[in-house]
């Protein structure tokens, strides 16, 4: 009898088995969040942070076009993508899973502290064990996630990013109106040489040279003594709506609270990161299939990593000297912005250019009046805020950065025309729609 009611329970765990399990653009963000926990836990800069990003997810969409006669492989649409082929001796696998199992394996190659994604797989795993998945199942779609994975890594360790340590240190040119670093950590200048790295779409890394910015001069009567005073008196007479708006934007992984003898840091995720995190909270707020919301996200990731070298490569030849240090030194020696100032020259504002172009990437998606409560921000302390339009959270973005103190406006106004293009430029090229900026989008 014994004997009987363990065959039968073996049994019927057995048809309970299941070859698939339903996934949602929730275990997609999923990844993403984890992501982001390490690059905090690393201090990640943010164009590095979008090129872990970009590998991540077009390895999870590799697995998807692989399976989705509906979803177009990268294969001769981003510079030099292989083609990867379809793993065809692994069989009775999902791929819904093997494209989670595919960013994961990805980037914990590629982040300094990826193994920490171990533990979270592990859970994973368990709670689709947990539905009922085949174990079977679960070990043929991480063969396949690893071989996917596999080339991936390859494609990105071509793109000449490992290269960077072999250029000489960069050092400040310590001229009137050029960039020095800042207090309180005066850090080094974070990846002057990232327009070297391999694009995915671009066919230049300064295709999209913005207009040069207003030359420095110390005449009060010139166009960055203008600037200058008009950042000074904005940051220092701000509203509690401005200064909202300036820490919701404010993402920068290298901020220290200086305590007298004592300065500690206060970790924060990426420009990039709050994207995708919107990226995330538009395909859960409509519903998108896992193989679409896979897509977007690969393509605000793909826009995000073209849009910081297209933004590097203008910041480091302009090299324009930071507001902080201009104010101080010609206006007020007791200025200090809202926001402490990231270690890098000023001309573009970076997060003005990628929140741009990932406005154009979503708007093409969801639409141009895509209604949204950000709730991205909400684990670092700052309440949610809700927008009618994707680009009316890019230019809050943008406009957030003079409210902080760290940019002059010609940095935001040419950074936003600079993301717009970059942003279509990249839908032209995968999906070959360019967009229309409207006139309604541009900063007032």
């Amino acid at each position: 009898m014994l004997i009987l009611s363990m065959v039968l329970s073996c049994s019927t765990r057995k048809q309970q088995e299941k070859q698939n399990l339903k996934f949602s653009s929730t275990q997609i963000s999923q990844v993403i969040h984890q992501m982001m926990a390490i690059m905090v836990n690393d201090v990640t800069n943010p164009p590095l942070a979008a090129r872990f990003f970009s590998y991540a997810t077009l390895a999870g969409y590799e697995v998807i076009s692989q399976n989705d006669r509906a979803s177009q492989s990268m294969h001769g649409l981003l510079h030099k993508y292989p083609k990867i082929a379809k793993p065809d001796s692994i069989t009775n696998y999902s791929p819904e899973l093997s494209a989670i199992l595919a960013m994961l394996e990805t980037a914990r190659k590629m982040q300094p502290s990826g193994v920490l994604l171990d533990t979270f797989k592990v859970r994973f795993l368990d709670s689709c064990r947990l539905e009922g998945l085949a174990e079977e199942v679960i070990t043929n779609s991480l063969n396949y996630a690893q071989q996917v994975s596999k080339e991936v890594l390859a494609f990105a360790k071509a793109d000449k990013y490992n290269r960077i340590s072999n250029f000489p240190r960069y050092t400040p040119q310590e001229k009137e109106g050029t960039w020095y670093p800042t207090p309180p950590g005066y850090f080094a200048p974070v990846e002057p040489y990232f327009n070297t790295v391999r694009s995915f779409t671009l066919d230049t890394c300064n295709q999209f040279k913005p207009a040069p910015p207003v030359a420095f001069s110390k005449d009060i009567n010139s166009g960055f003594y203008q600037l200058m005073k008009a950042c000074y008196q904005t940051g220092t007479n701000l509203t509690k709506e401005e200064q909202n708006i300036a820490a919701f934007w404010d993402c920068n992984p290298f901020a220290l609270q200086d305590n007298g003898h004592l300065q500690a840091g206060r970790k924060k995720i990426s420009p990039g990161a709050h994207w995708l995190g919107i990226t995330g909270i538009a395909c859960k707020q409509t519903k998108t299939p896992f193989a679409k919301a896979m897509k977007i996200h690969t393509m605000v990731s793909i826009a995000l990593m073209d849009g910081f070298i297209s933004c590097w490569d203008e910041k480091f030849r302009s090299n324009r000297i930071r507001p902080e240090t201009a104010i101080r030194k010609y206006l007020d020696p007791t200025f200090k912005p809202l926001l402490q100032t990231p270690p890098f020259p000023e001309y573009l504002s970076g997060h003005s250019t990628i929140s741009a172009a990932s406005a154009v990437i979503l708007t093409h998606y969801f639409g141009d009046n895509f209604e949204y409560k950000d709730t991205v921000e909400e684990p670092y302390g700052l309440p949610a805020r809700k927008f009618s339009s994707f680009q009316e959270a890019a230019i809050e973005a943008g406009i957030s950065r003079f409210y902080g103190g760290i940019h002059f406006m010609d940095a935001i106004d040419n950074g936003r025309k600079q993301g717009l293009q970059v942003g279509e430029w990249v839908l032209n090229k995968v999906e070959g729609k360019p967009q229309v900026v409207a006139a309604a989008q541009q900063p007032k």
